[in-house]
């Protein structure tokens, strides 16, 4: 069990940052060949960005939903989420290809999303929670003093 951070914190990140959210929905839970692929292809991907500091990926947060898992993920910039989708070399661009011929043999058993945000701010607090979300990703720092209100930590 994750250790709670007692109090208010927020996260410590300046500078550029993307959001990119991406999910699955399980359209037909009947064709497990269909969306397990797809499901299981994610662990390894988030596991190399996680290992590669220079890619500019930040970390994640992962939500599990009755129809599939939705992920927010933290970069640096689009380009960095853009290079990392088009990388030959990378766990991504064979699993791209694997879903396309997997949907051409069973359409509409399994739907993917995503959508990419350039943040130009952010304002974060977690109240008696683990670290996690914008914080686990970029660094924790207690809420005191001048960061006490949610409009002051918005223009930090």
């Amino acid at each position: 069990m994750a250790r709670i951070a007692p109090g208010r914190w927020t996260h410590t990140h300046e500078g550029d940052l993307t959001v990119f959210l991406i999910g699955m929905r399980i359209n037909r839970p009947w064709r497990p060949d269909a969306w397990f692929p797809v499901l299981a292809a994610m662990g390894p991907m988030l596991a190399e960005l996680a290992r590669d500091p220079g890619s500019g990926f930040l970390g994640h947060r992962m939500t599990l939903g009755w129809r599939g898992p939705v992920l927010v993920q933290y970069w640096r910039t689009v380009e960095d989420v853009y290079r990392y989708a088009t990388n030959t070399g990378a766990r991504h661009r064979p699993a791209w290809s694997a879903f396309n011929r997997r949907v051409r043999r069973v359409p509409g058993a399994v739907g993917i999303w995503h959508e990419t945000y350039e943040v130009a701010r952010a304002e974060s607090v977690y109240v008696d929670l683990p670290v996690q979300g914008l914080a686990a990703a970029t660094g924790a720092r207690e809420v005191t003093g001048r960061l006490d209100r949610a409009a002051a930590r918005l223009s930090a």
